[in-house]
């Protein structure tokens, strides 16, 4: 895909994050819209995936470690094939296999139960761990917010990774600034982040997370990294597409009621619409 086709794409995808949140009359979509851009860009461009073949042994692995953000992943799998758009509008509703976090057991192409933060990452290190005992090719890629990195367990991880050398492994610190309770400054500063991951020996890379020529160039430095595991730090803008949802804390989880919904949608028509005149 090139960068306009890209661009489109993450707009559609914001649309099934919008969609499904309010569907539920619940969710995340603060995170879900920021991390909108690294999910297009990992699954119709990084990652070694078949939708038509969810569990290959030599596929790519990717963890949600900030689980809550379930509808970007959701909608991005949807996006690419993994089980129908309309189920989106199923979040959360009892019976659907859409609920608030991603689960390995009903839904296609997850390939971790996450929502306690601080785990996810932890399980990607096992995967890339596992991947070298078998010697495979597989890579491994987790998303973790920049909130969730004020739990110890993350640095344990990260610990972890290093000492294995786990070059196979990328971890994305979706860096929106802002979490449940406010900006991450306030509540417990992670900040510099890029550091703390150059401390645990990581290769370290700055970007603008919703800018996919950086996003690229960070995913392709990442894969000629020897010996030791990358962290993308990825700046972005919490709520990114939805006019009143960008830099707000309060759109970390609570879903648009009609009018609100109607306003985001007309947001992301526009976008789209513009894409198309490039």
């Amino acid at each position: 895909m090139n960068k306009l086709e890209l661009m489109k794409t993450a707009n559609e995808v914001r649309k099934g994050i919008v969609t499904a949140v309010h569907s539920a009359k619940a969710g995340h979509p603060g995170g879900s819209l920021s991390a909108a851009d690294i999910f297009t860009y990992l699954y119709f461009e990084e990652m070694n995936i078949d939708p038509a073949d969810p569990k290959k042994a030599n596929r790519d692995r990717f963890v949600l470690s900030k689980g809550h953000t379930a509808p970007g992943l959701y909608s991005v799998l949807a996006q690419r094939g993994y089980f129908p758009k309309e189920d989106l509008k199923t979040l959360r509703h009892t019976g659907s296999y859409l609920q608030g976090h991603p689960d390995m057991k009903h839904i296609p192409g997850v390939d971790m139960s996450s929502g306690s933060l601080g785990q996810g990452i932890s399980a990607a290190v096992g995967m890339a761990i596992a991947g070298k005992l078998d010697q495979a090719d597989f890579r491994v890629y987790t998303l973790v917010g920049d909130g969730e990195i004020q739990e110890g367990q993350v640095w344990e991880a990260a610990m972890l990774a290093s000492h294995k050398e786990l070059d196979n492994l990328v971890v994305i610190v979706d860096n929106n600034n802002l979490q449940i309770d406010g900006a991450i400054t306030e509540v417990n500063s992670p900040y510099p982040i890029d550091k703390k991951f150059e401390a645990f020996n990581f290769h370290v890379i700055n970007i603008d997370g919703n800018d996919f020529e950086q996003i690229d160039a960070a995913f392709k430095e990442a894969k000629q990294v020897k010996g030791r595991p990358t962290a993308i730090v990825a700046k972005t803008v919490k709520g990114k597409g939805v006019s009143f949802m960008e830099n707000q804390a309060g759109w970390h989880g609570k879903a648009p009621n009609d009018e609100q919904y109607a306003q985001a949608m007309a947001d992301l028509e526009k976008v789209g619409e513009a894409l198309c005149q490039m």
